[in-house]
C-alpha cells in the first residue's frame, strides 16, 4: 500500500503555486521594475493584485485539503 505524506503533498503544491504565480507576474514586473515609458504602471499593479487575490484562494484550497486529490484540483483551479 502506498501512503502519501500530506504535508509533503502540499509544501509541492505551494512550491507548483508559487511558480505559476510568478509565471503570471513576470510580464508586470517588468513594466513597473523597468517604468517602460507608455506603459501603464497603475493598470500593472492591478493586475498584479487580481493575481495575488487568484493565488490567495489557491493557497487555502491547499492548506484546506485532506486528501492529494483535493490538491491537485486546487491547482487545475487557477
Amino acid at each position: 500500500m502506498i501512503t502519501i505524506n500530506l504535508d509533503k503533498a502540499k509544501q509541492i503544491g505551494h512550491d507548483k503555486r508559487r511558480a505559476a504565480r510568478a509565471e503570471e507576474f513576470k510580464p508586470h514586473d517588468e513594466v513597473i521594475m523597468k517604468q517602460i515609458p507608455g506603459a501603464d504602471a497603475v493598470a500593472a499593479e492591478a493586475a498584479r493584485a487580481a493575481i495575488r487575490t487568484k493565488y490567495e484562494q489557491v493557497q487555502t484550497a491547499i492548506d484546506a485539503a485532506t486528501t492529494p486529490d483535493e490538491i491537485k484540483a486546487a491547482l487545475e483551479a487557477d
